[in-house]
């Protein structure tokens, strides 16, 4: 196969770019499990109280760590079929063409950085908690009421230049880097419960009221599922990183189900954490800088604070490697298939990795800081609607290969007989949708603010733009030439006998 296509486009075989299968199973998923964690099941627990109410807010993870299961259905047989970087760019080509890849890697790109920078940003929340002198320095001016400091600028700054040398540096040392920091985070939070259950002061009648007084148990529940796709983003990181599996692609849904199954255990852990200690509504209505911070000190002291800062701390640093991992791998793909300027697919001459996508990622989020961190939250919760477009093409393109049953329409090669999952696909596109309306209709209780609407359309006007810039470009190439691009192989095929 190769052979014929080199004759037919020597220009394709010279520039594809491969990466090094260095990524074994454990780091993967850490890989899955630091990125869906990150630094929210932390910093959020009061806020997702004040929501939903400590029991609201559990249901819902609980219903939303079930529904990304469901999706995760869909990754895996990709991922198993199709073991490329790209992730959901790739499978939005194999079933809709270049302009649906376009539109989800356009999305995916946008929601990745942002969550990389919103990481970043977060070591400062945590400084300005623990170390307020140290933070609280060179002040600089104030954007949408968040007061920004050089010292928080630095932070985030160094803290983004050593992940992304550690990234350029190879696979191998991101990967079980990432690994020790998630256990160490999975560690932290269960001891953090059992201080918090154990301790005489606290007590499951602090959880009480369940739900909040002023909305119903139903629409409480409901708005802590609409952020799923938000809270949940990395377990789609694995797509991103399978070009680079040093092992068999088949073993990738396993992976995702329990990062997934993890992550809604320590979401709700730390919940149950915060709500145990104090009454949740008093909590909520102290608006501290970071409520469970202050929470956790108060009944727990010095101890429980350094536990939950090395958590904290933790999680902010798998959330930082995984998205520089998925989004350099991301911008990897889309160069290699032209989609973006080729300098993107370069790799770096002695670590094979590739350097300049880490670079661009690390100096984009370098940027943020300077806008204050409420400025950023509206960006990021905007960049959900990515996310779950991503998720959407996905479900729909695993719809599309699967079969009901065998008919006059049936590729061996190219589709599976399975009505199960076909069943599972098609509830992961109808989830889709609900997470998006739930977002975009007015009167939901998920609905973007205004501010992250007006990004989001900034974000859809620069999107056009760009593709009516470089469409010209990427639609030369013949449909073996892209298939091999973004793909590997002539034919898009579900034939994936080495895996």
């Amino acid at each position: 196969m190769e052979s014929n296509l080199k004759e037919n486009s020597n220009i394709v075989m010279e520039e594809r770019s491969t990466l090094q299968k260095t990524l074994k199973p454990h780091w993967v998923w850490a890989i899955t499990l630091g990125s869906s964690i990150g630094w929210g099941a932390f910093v959020q627990p009061v806020n997702w109280m004040g929501t939903a109410g400590p029991m609201g807010a559990m249901i819902g993870f609980a219903i939303g760590g079930l529904l990304m299961m469901l999706i995760a259905i869909s990754y895996g047989f990709l991922i198993k079929s199709f073991p490329v970087s790209g992730g959901e760019f790739a499978y939005a080509y194999i079933s809709l063409g270049r302009t649906h890849a376009f539109i989800s890697g356009w999305f995916l790109t946008l929601g990745y950085i942002c969550i990389v920078a919103l990481n970043a940003s977060a070591l400062a929340l945590m400084f300005k908690f623990v170390f307020p002198s140290i933070l609280e320095n060179l002040y600089m001016y104030q954007i949408a009421g968040w007061e920004v400091y050089g010292m928080e600028i630095v932070i985030a700054s160094v803290a983004l230049a050593i992940f992304g040398y550690s990234n350029i540096r190879g696979g191998g040392l991101s990967g079980s880097i990432q690994f020790i920091f998630c256990i160490i985070m999975v560690v932290g939070v269960v001891v953090l419960t059992f201080m918090a259950g154990a301790d005489p002061a606290a007590g499951l009648s602090n959880v009480q009221p369940a739900f909040p007084t002023d909305t119903t148990a139903f629409a409480a529940i409901m708005t802590i599922v609409a952020i799923a796709p938000w809270a949940f983003v990395g377990f789609d990181n694995v797509p991103q990183a399978a070009e680079e599996f040093d092992f068999s692609s088949k073993k990738a849904f396993n992976l995702i189900i329990m990062a997934i199954l993890v992550a809604t255990l320590l979401y709700c852990l730390m919940i149950l954490t915060t709500a145990m200690i104090q009454p949740w509504e008093d909590l909520h209505a102290a608006n501290h800088v970071w409520g469970t911070g202050t929470a956790v000190q108060e009944l727990l002291g010095t101890m429980g604070v350094i536990i939950l800062v090395v958590a904290l701390t933790m999680g902010i640093f798998t959330g930082l490697n995984g998205f520089i991992i998925s989004t350099s791998r991301l911008l990897f793909a889309m160069s290699r298939a032209k989609i973006i300027p080729v300098t993107f697919s370069k790799l770096h001459p002695k670590y094979k990795t590739p350097h300049i996508s880490i670079i661009f990622v690390i100096l984009v989020s370098m940027i943020a800081p300077w806008f204050g961190r409420q400025a950023l939250t509206w960006v990021v919760d905007m960049s959900a609607i990515g996310v779950t477009i991503a998720y959407f093409y996905t479900c729909y393109t695993a719809f599309t290969l699967f079969k009901w049953k065998i008919d006059a329409n049936f590729n061996e090669a190219k589709h599976v007989v399975s009505p199960v999952k076909k069943a599972f696909a098609g509830f992961g596109i109808i989830a889709s949708i609900v997470f998006l309306g739930l977002l975009l209709i007015p009167g939901s209780p998920a609905f973007l603010g205004i501010q992250s609407r007006i990004a989001l359309a900034v974000w859809v006007i620069l999107g056009v733009i760009f593709y009516l810039m470089n469409r010209g470009s990427f639609n030369k190439l013949s449909d073996k030439e892209m298939n091999y691009l973004i793909l590997g192989k002539e034919e898009i095929s579900t034939d994936n006998k080495d895996s």
